[in-house]
């Protein structure tokens, strides 16, 4: 084989390995829900799929909610979690939260869907969150 084949074929692999970024679902996601465009309520949810199980936090912090029922079908990108929210008043609804990825080949992907607490029904729209921490975004040292 010649020199040249092997530099471009290590090349080739080295962009590839850079370029991934795991698991479509997986990571941060931020957006908004609501019933009408005029009355959103923003949205973070942080997902993580080990193969089997999709499993994550609704806004993480001191008000957050666990996903339950966790699941994702790769054949057509659909999501589907519960969680358990707390309405004004303090009574606890289940919600369900059924949604498409889409743009899956993009670093910004968005997962959209139809976010329904009790009888409320609602439409959501969410963007996973670039991964700055790898590659070229990666934070880089300072000297003292």
């Amino acid at each position: 084989m010649s020199r040249h084949f092997i530099i471009c074929v290590c090349i080739v692999a080295g962009v590839s390995v850079c370029a991934q970024e795991g698991h479509p679902l997986v990571g941060s996601w931020h957006g908004s829900r609501g019933a009408s465009t005029a009355r959103r309520t923003d949205v973070t949810v942080i997902m993580d799929w080990d193969g089997t199980q999709l499993t994550g936090v609704v806004n993480p912090g001191f008000e957050s909610m666990a996903l339950q029922n966790g699941k994702l079908n790769p054949k057509d990108w659909t999501v589907h979690f519960e969680i358990d929210s707390k309405e004004a008043s303090g009574k606890i609804v289940r919600c369900l939260v059924d949604g498409k990825i889409d743009k899956l080949g993009s670093d910004q992907r968005t997962l959209t869907g139809t976010w329904q607490c009790a009888n409320a029904k609602q439409t959501f729209k969410l963007t996973r969150d670039r991964d700055y921490y790898r590659g070229a975004g990666e934070p880089k040292a300072t000297a003292r």
